[in-house]
């Protein structure tokens, strides 16, 4: 089985945040708490794949040859998980509530590859 990065997406400006935002605080709370449900069930029903559980992400800081700067993506978290293929890493996420309670947009998966020359 191979490794692959699920990077959880969403921004702050969405169709999805926006909708979010505009929820009265009981409702809010209410999917807030029936997400965090959904997510561990997925995690728990995931459990034999999951690598790395990951979290929320923070503040980015983009380090290059002009220095250092703050900046802002669409990244909001991460997991690790293994599959047999790319396409089964990506089937592992289809419904996720990141995205179908919560105002997350996608999570996009990528293969993680061993470092060239070491294999």
């Amino acid at each position: 089985m191979k490794n692959f990065l699920a990077v959880y997406m969403g921004s702050a400006s969405s169709p999805e945040r926006t909708k979010w935002d505009a929820l009265d605080p009981a409702s809010r709370k209410e999917r807030e708490g029936a997400g965090m449900k959904a997510w561990s069930d997925w995690m728990t029903k995931h459990q034999a794949v999951v690598v790395t559980t990951g979290g929320p992400l923070g503040k980015t800081k983009r380090v290059s040859a002009k220095g250092v700067a703050d900046i802002k993506n669409e990244m909001t978290g991460y997991a690790v998980v293994k599959a047999d293929s790319h396409t089964a890493a990506a089937a592992l996420f289809e419904s996720h509530p990141h995205f179908t309670i919560f105002p997350g947009t996608a999570v996009e998966i990528m293969e993680a590859l061993p470092i060239p020359g070491t294999r």
